[in-house]
């Protein structure tokens, strides 16, 4: 795999690792507050759930750092396109800024992959 697409790879991994930390130890703290513009008291009903989503997102981060590492482009593009695809879902359910935000990059690095 190209040092670009590799570099890529890890780069979303990294992102989802910062949404892992956001969604499992910062959701009712200000700056989770302030990311997914949440108020405190619906931050602590949703506190759980936010947790669950957390750690599938470490699932990803983890998928993702694996690809980079051992530079197999199965993988990468196998991650990648959950990242895409989650990206798409939460656009269409929750926010259409999700899709810029994760699945932007994860498109740039499955291209960066696909062409490696």
């Amino acid at each position: 795999m190209l040092l670009l697409a590799r570099i890529l790879t890890a780069a979303v991994a990294a992102l989802h690792l910062y949404f892992l930390l956001l969604e499992m130890f910062l959701w009712t703290r200000p700056l989770g507050l302030k990311t997914f513009r949440n108020t405190p008291e619906n931050a602590e009903i949703t506190r759980v759930l936010a947790a669950n989503q957390g750690l599938y997102n470490g699932f990803l981060a983890a998928g993702l750092l694996w690809a980079a590492v051992s530079a197999r482009h199965d993988l990468a593009l196998f991650f990648l396109g959950c990242v895409v695809v989650a990206a798409l879902y939460g656009a269409y359910s929750v926010n259409r800024r999700i899709f810029f935000v994760q699945g932007v990059p994860a498109l740039a690095a499955l291209a960066a992959v696909f062409w490696a």
